[in-house]
């Protein structure tokens, strides 16, 4: 199989990364044999082409005490998905884990599930949206809502380690790309008009009477 220049250099750099983490990771799988399974991969349906989480986003910017939080969550989801889906996936061109039969990650995946997934590997989309997603959150939430989505955004990312989907270092890029895309859209959303989070939906005309009244 040919292998593009950025994918042979991922897999040169983080190879023993990738195989002592993935490893550690399995051990669930062999603690609890098959109990962990359908939980993360109900964790990684989630983050399936980002819909649950693009819906949850727009059903809090509808809400006005809530908009911020969505507003932020879909800039981010936004971003992350340029730079992941339409930049780097097609450029690096990484294949899966599983597609090496005679690796030990083709091994790992046989046993928990064999999920197949059509894109290309790095860096992992599910990780980048819980992250470019959760991060807004994290940085505008308080400690409860902080916790809540660090807790989500980690578990997207073992989960596809998990389920042998992703290599740990496709995860990892999907963390820093994530993180970087919702600091920017909680930056971009500090700078939208204070009307945009003030106004409620069906209630335009008679706020705009009470502004010319004024």
């Amino acid at each position: 199989m040919e292998i593009s220049a950025p994918a042979q250099w991922i897999n040169q750099t983080f190879a023993g990364f990738d195989v002592s983490v993935t490893a550690a990771v399995h051990k669930l799988y062999e603690i609890g044999g098959a109990f962990f399974t359908p939980f993360f991969e109900g964790i990684s349906f989630i983050g399936k082409g980002g819909i649950c989480l693009i819906i949850m986003s727009l059903l809090l910017m509808l809400y006005r005490p809530t908009r911020r939080f969505g507003t932020a969550m879909c800039l981010g989801l936004a971003i992350g998905a340029v730079f992941t889906n339409l930049i780097i996936k097609p450029w690096v061109a990484r294949p899966r884990p599983y597609v090496d039969q005679s690796s030990i990650f083709y091994q790992y995946w046989l046993q928990v599930g064999q999920n197949v997934e059509s894109d290309k590997s790095f860096p992992s989309g599910h990780t980048t949206a819980a992250f470019d997603c959760m991060s807004p959150v994290f940085i505008l939430g308080n400690k409860r809502l902080k916790f809540l989505a660090l807790t989500f955004a980690i578990l997207m990312g073992l989960a596809r380690i998990y389920l042998c989907v992703h290599f740990p270092s496709d995860v990892l890029g999907g963390m820093i790309i994530g993180i970087l895309a919702g600091i920017l859209a909680v930056l971009i959303a500090k700078k939208l008009p204070q009307t945009w989070y003030e106004w409620e939906f069906g209630k335009k005309e008679a706020q705009t009477g009470k502004h010319e009244i004024h």
